[in-house]
């Protein structure tokens, strides 16, 4: 901060009486201003203070009033940053407080006996919440401090004594409660410790000034507002015993923090700052000389605390990291968590600190609660020149520069996108003022306006969407938000182009269709809607994307909270960071230990946030099909990793802190070629002596298998497969290296090692994964009979084909004859004919490269290896398309590869015959 160009003495008129007051004041600011207050001694300094006989209030009194003459000192020279500032007088609110508790809970259990719960016979102790920016370590100077009391149990006091009268323990706590605000709070010769204020306990200043857990529990269930969650977003227990703060926050946390995320909140605190703007508009109004309000005027401080916590409300439930009571701190994370650009946050924080620091200086004039600039010229100058400038203008002008800045971010994410876009007077949305009055002839006619294909089928399906009982029985606000999205959706839906090719099929229908069921189900859920009335963008992406694909209609219809991913195009099109994804992961699952329920559902949240990234880039065509396969593989094996980790963390009986334990993926897995629905194939290794390790690592891998599968509130994770174990379904679920390497020597069937071409070592103990690998590697590499090896191979292709004949006129990508399974199959049998002369051929590189490898070695003909290579990259294109569509079969027309079978046939005619 810029020192004050005018003295101490100067700038602050209450610093000036009180220095003057008494001889030795001035030497004693001056000595204590030389260090730092962050981390002050004040029991040492009230000892100081406090004279032989004189009551702690007074003592409390002095002392407050020499720390803040001590801060101005500092903050004014330019030796106290705003950290400084109001972390002294929140550690200070914090001593006094529980100073005077302490104090006057003893002088009361003399009296009465020491409180003590009904049921579980547990001496009670108070607990003072801090709220506002008491709680958020970031109080004022001049600032009252608001608190609420609350006590654990109900009952009544102990006595030990016939001379003590006892009171029930809600008596007991009320007769503390009013001392102790009159102990801080009642002005004498001294002054004041603290303003208090208590409104913002259950019912305000007509309910009870302190209240029971149970109270509260009610309390918040039944009658918590909106705006108490903000309140209670920074509530932070200053005074309690340890297990009672804990059962508080268990009762409070779901109020202010929902698990979903909440984007009605913007709504309701567009409503709150609507009155609090409108109160100091009025006040200005009556009295327009008190104008430039830094604090609830535009622009101003509390602007900027909205903006922050906004984004608490909305997403605190899920993202532990923001639930932090600083204003300051939260605006950091939300650069961390990529939710506001790094450049508007440094903006926002330079404000925030100038109109703090301007906000004191304006209390530090008369210690007055005041955030107005003063109406005199002479102390507007006093106040300009305490902020560094020689001007009240300039004042003024770098003023109205935060104040606008502030204001356009707050508009950014406050404005009422509804009422803009009634009015922006856009033709296509001016034609749709459909409602559930209307019938299915105005429906059709608005449709047809629009540029609409089966108008008939579309009227008929979007009425009866209307009338249906699930929309009918919404709550009335949920039911206009409904209809409003309605008529945004049409005209942006009319002007789709549709398609219908064999790869691709669009229409109106589909997407029209595929959006209602979209919204019939999340409407229930008020905050989703809220969600796309205020983010009118991010419509437009679900439109555009359940419009090119019905899996992804489908899987954002089964995961809604999904629609966050949706706000930013940034999140959306950033490369995919995966070290910091999986330390990501680590981190949260981490914070989370101990609740399986929450583990199991935020390994969902993580991966199908990725997924649905992955999706978005993917549907904007910024994807091959092989770079996907790698991100989604990828993916899987960091989920896979992270599950592995945190189950075998859950044990309580573990024998090392990291399990001697592999996970080994196979089939798409295995080979990088998992699609978004894919399941996972694997097989379990350990390498353990310990007595326990067969029981423990058997434990790890069933308990893996049901973290993965399981169906919660968030979906499923994966189907995982285990069929290629050793010995299959008779097998054991978990193998140790030795017994798995003699099995692959010699028990093996041909197909599993077969299988062997698509594994890899996927997770967990490096050392065991090495020894898979040479070991995979060195069976690969056995010399065979050609022939037999043919035979083999050729036998299992044709059991599969028999097993999945296709009867209708279209070419199954995947089963037949010159499909996927013929090139899979092909690759696989040169690998195995041809790996103990070409050790390349083991690389785990897929089956394109493997083609084209064999080309180079020439052990097949290049250029049809090439032609090969290029039909699969083709069918895998065709067959992701398919699935996108939501065809469980991948089968296209001839027409659309009627070049490629006969290259893969051909290719498969010289290889064979030549064995």
């Amino acid at each position: 901060m810029t020192p004050s160009l005018i003295s101490t003495l100067d700038a602050s008129h209450f610093y000036t009486r009180w220095v003057n007051a008494e001889a030795g004041r001035q030497k004693k600011v001056s000595a204590l201003a030389q260090l730092s207050l962050t981390h002050t001694p004040f029991a040492s300094l009230l000892q100081n203070e406090t004279d032989v006989g004189m009551p702690l209030p007074r003592g409390m009194r002095r002392l407050r009033n020499l720390i803040v003459c001590t801060l101005i000192e500092r903050d004014l020279t330019g030796h106290a940053d705003l950290e400084e500032v109001v972390s002294t007088m929140t550690a200070f609110a914090d001593f006094a407080v529980g100073t005077h508790l302490t104090h006057l809970m003893g002088e009361m259990v003399a009296l009465h006996g020491m409180p003590t719960g009904k049921e579980s016979g547990l001496p009670q102790a108070l607990i003072i919440l801090g709220m506002g920016k008491l709680g958020g370590g970031e109080l004022n100077v001049s600032s009252d401090i608001d608190l609420i009391f609350v006590y654990p149990e109900d009952g009544d006091t102990l006595v030990d004594s016939p001379a003590q009268r006892p009171l029930s323990n809600h008596e007991f706590f009320i007769r503390l409660g009013k001392k102790l605000i009159a102990a801080i709070s009642d002005i004498t010769e001294d002054g004041f410790t603290f303003r208090v204020d208590m409104a913002l306990r259950p019912n305000g200043a007509s309910g009870s000034l302190v209240a029971s857990l149970n109270m509260v529990e009610t309390y918040l269930v039944i009658q918590g507002r909106e705006w108490e969650r903000y309140a209670w977003c920074k509530a932070r227990a200053m005074t309690g015993n340890s297990d009672d703060i804990a059962a508080l926050e268990d009762i409070s946390r779901p109020f202010v923090f929902r698990r979903y995320l909440d984007f009605s909140t913007i709504d309701a605190m567009r409503l709150m700052h609507r009155q609090i703007r409108g109160e100091v508009s009025r006040q200005e109004m009556l009295h327009p000389e008190r104008n430039n309000n830094v604090k609830l005027g535009r622009g101003g401080i509390r602007e900027i605390e909205f903006l922050a916590q906004v984004f608490q409300l909305i997403r605190g439930g899920r993202e532990h990291d923001l639930r932090d009571r600083s204003t300051r701190k939260t605006l950091h994370t939300l650069v961390e968590k990529n939710l506001l650009k790094e450049e508007v946050v440094e903006q926002l924080l330079e404000a925030y600190d100038f109109l703090r620091n301007l906000e004191h200086r304006l209390q530090y004039l008369d210690d007055a609660q005041t955030h107005t600039l003063p109406v005199s010229d002479s102390e507007r100058l006093l106040i300009a020149q305490a902020m560094g400038f020689g001007a009240v203008e300039t004042l003024l002008s770098e003023l109205e520069k935060r104040r606008a800045l502030v204001a356009a971010q707050f508009d950014a994410i406050f404005s009422d996108k509804q009422d803009k876009s009634s009015a922006r007077g856009d033709d296509a949305a001016a034609l749709c003022g459909l409602s559930d009055r209307d019938s299915v002839e105005a429906i059709e006619s608005t449709l047809t306006s629009l540029g609409f294909s089966d108008v008939t089928e579309n009227a008929r399906r979007l009425a009866s969407c209307w009338q249906s009982g699930r929309i009918q029985h919404l709550p009335e606000i949920s039911r206009n938000r409904f209809t409003a999205l309605i008529n945004v959706a049409l005209p942006i839906i009319g002007g789709l182009p549709e398609s219908h090719s064999n790869a691709e099929s669009t229409s109106h229908r589909n997407t029209l269709g595929r959006l209602l069921d979209f919204l019939e189900t999340i409407a229930r859920r008020a905050a989703y809607l809220a969600l796309l009335t205020e983010y009118p963008v991010t419509l437009l992406r679900v439109i555009r994307m359940i419009g090119a694909s019905d899996w992804a209609a489908k899987f954002l219809t089964l995961h809604p909270i999904l629609l966050d991913e949706l706000l930013d195009n940034r999140s959306l099109n950033t490369d995919l960071d995966w070290p910091q994804f999986a330390q990501d992961c680590r981190r949260q699952m981490d914070a989370v230990a101990g609740d399986t329920e929450r583990q199991l559902d935020l390994l969902r949240e993580l991966h199908h946030a990725q997924l649905f990234r992955l999706l978005a880039q993917d549907l904007e065509g910024k994807l091959s099909v092989e770079v996907l396969s790698d991100h989604l593989s990828l993916l899987a094996d960091i989920m896979v990793d992270t599950t592995i980790q945190s189950v075998w963390m859950s044990f309580p009986n573990r024998h090392r802190e990291v399990p001697k334990f592999a996970v080994i993926a196979y089939g798409k897995l295995g080979g990088k070629e998992l699609s978004y629905a894919s399941d996972l194939d694997v097989v379990f290794l350990y390498e353990d002596d310990d007595q326990d390790a067969p029981a423990l690592y058997a434990k790890l891998a069933q308990r893996f298998i049901t973290w993965m599968t399981s169906h919660t509130s968030a979906g499923i994770l994966f189907d995982i497969d285990i069929a290629l174990r050793p010995d299959g379904a008779s097998g054991l679920v978990v193998s140790t290296f030795a017994t798995f390497e003699k099995y692959q020597r010699n028990s093996a069937w041909l197909w599993e090692h077969q299988a062997l071409t698509r594994a890899r070592f996927c997770s967990g103990d490096a050392d065991i994964g090495e020894r898979f690998e040479a070991l995979r590697v060195d069976v690969l590499r056995q010399v065979r009979d050609p022939i037999k090896l043919e035979q083999e191979v050729r036998a299992m292709r044709q059991k599969m084909r028999d097993a999945n004949r296709n009867r209708s006129d279209l070419f199954d990508l995947k089963h037949d004859e010159g499909g996927m399974i013929d090139i899979e199959f092909l690759v696989q049998f040169l690998i195995l004919r041809h790996a103990a002369l070409h050790p390349r051929l083991t690389d785990d590189i897929g089956n394109i490269a493997l083609l084209k490898l064999c080309g180079e070695l020439g052990l097949i003909d290049a250029p049809l290896a090439t032609d090969t290579a290029n039909a699969y990259r083709l069918y895998r294109k065709l067959q992701h398309q398919r699935r996108l569509q939501g065809d469980e079969r991948a089968r296209v027309s001839c027409d659309w590869v009627i070049a490629e079978i006969p290259v893969v046939k051909k290719l498969l005619a010289s290889v064979y015959s030549a064995g």
